[in-house]
C-alpha cells in the first residue's frame, strides 16, 4: 500500500542522510506527486566563512540534499541518486545565525535521468542561491542508507 507525504515525511525526518544530519537540516514539507520538499536551517558560525556569511560549500550541501529529497520522494520507490552534475549561482549572503530554506523541486523526471532545481531561500523568500542537477536513478535493494521500503509497507525495493 502506498504511503502518503504525511507518513513519508515522517519517515524521511527519521532516516536522515548523514549530510542533512550534520546540517542539521530540518524537513519542513514534502509533495511526492509535484516532487517537491522543503528544508530548514540555520547558518550557524561552524559553517560560516571569516566574513559572517553560509560558506558556499554547505550552500550547495544543503541544497543537493533538497534536490536528491525531492527526485527520491517523486520516484515512488526505493531509488539511489548519484550525481552526473551539477551547477550553482549565488546570488547573495545569507549571514550568521539567520535561518534559511532549500526547497528542491524536480524539473524533469525521465525513466533513467532526473533533471531537478533547489533554491536557498531567506525568511522573506529572497533567493540566494540555486542549484540545478541532473542525477542518475538506481533502483536500491536491502535496507539501504536512506529511508527503508518507504512508498510500500513491507517491501524490499
Amino acid at each position: 500500500m502506498p504511503v502518503d507525504d504525511e507518513a513519508l515525511l515522517a519517515m524521511m525526518r527519521k532516516r536522515k542522510a548523514a549530510t542533512t544530519t550534520l546540517l542539521e537540516l530540518e524537513l519542513l514539507a514534502i509533495d511526492s506527486k509535484a516532487g517537491t520538499t522543503r528544508y530548514a536551517m540555520i547558518a550557524k558560525p561552524e559553517f560560516c566563512n571569516p566574513m559572517g556569511n553560509l560558506q558556499g560549500g554547505i550552500i550547495t550541501t544543503a541544497l543537493d540534499d533538497a534536490a536528491a529529497t525531492a527526485v527520491i520522494a517523486r520516484a515512488g520507490r526505493r531509488v539511489g541518486v548519484p550525481t552526473i552534475e551539477f551547477k550553482v549561482s549565488f546570488f547573495a549572503a545569507a549571514r550568521m545565525h539567520s535561518e534559511v530554506f532549500a526547497v528542491g523541486r524536480v524539473i524533469k523526471f525521465g525513466r533513467t535521468i532526473v533533471f531537478a532545481e533547489a533554491d536557498l531561500l531567506d525568511a522573506s523568500d529572497k533567493l540566494l542561491a540555486r542549484l540545478s542537477t541532473a542525477v542518475m536513478l538506481v533502483e536500491v535493494d536491502g535496507p539501504g542508507h536512506f529511508v527503508e521500503g518507504h512508498f510500500v509497507e513491507g517491501s524490499a525495493g
